[in-house]
């Protein structure tokens, strides 16, 4: 059975850094696609980053583009997500997910995803 379990949130200050770690059981973090999710109170599940089995192509959401990054550690088995420069708007709790219907691509929908992690809670202050 596939778990995803995230770690890494946290309260921080608006401009720093921090790293989520998504360490997956079950299977090869590089069998499928990966991504993360973020959903912030009041507001619908946003994509933030996907990257697809080994790593060939990876999505990101203009909102984080150029702030953030994803990658897969295959020795770890485990999916990150690098944040620089964060804002007071990134704040959400933050899902990894994985899904079983795409290799090649990382899809932004979160219907294609069939695995879930419990999230872990970001909060950045101004």
């Amino acid at each position: 059975q596939v778990q995803l379990v995230e770690s890494g949130g946290g309260l921080v200050q608006a401009g720093v850094s921090l790293r989520l770690s998504c360490a997956v059981s079950g299977r090869t973090v590089s069998s499928y696609s990966m991504a993360w999710f973020r959903q912030a109170p009041g507001k619908e599940r946003q994509f933030v980053a996907g990257i697809s089995r080994n790593g060939a192509n990876i999505n990101t959401a203009d909102s984080v583009k150029g702030r953030f990054t994803i990658s897969t550690d295959n020795a770890k088995n485990t999916v990150s997500l690098q944040m620089n420069s964060l804002k007071p708007e990134d704040t959400a709790v933050y899902y990894c997910a994985e899904s079983v219907l795409f290799y090649y691509t990382a899809s932004s929908d979160p219907r294609n995803y069939n695995y879930w992690g419990q999230g872990t809670q970001v909060t950045v202050s101004s």
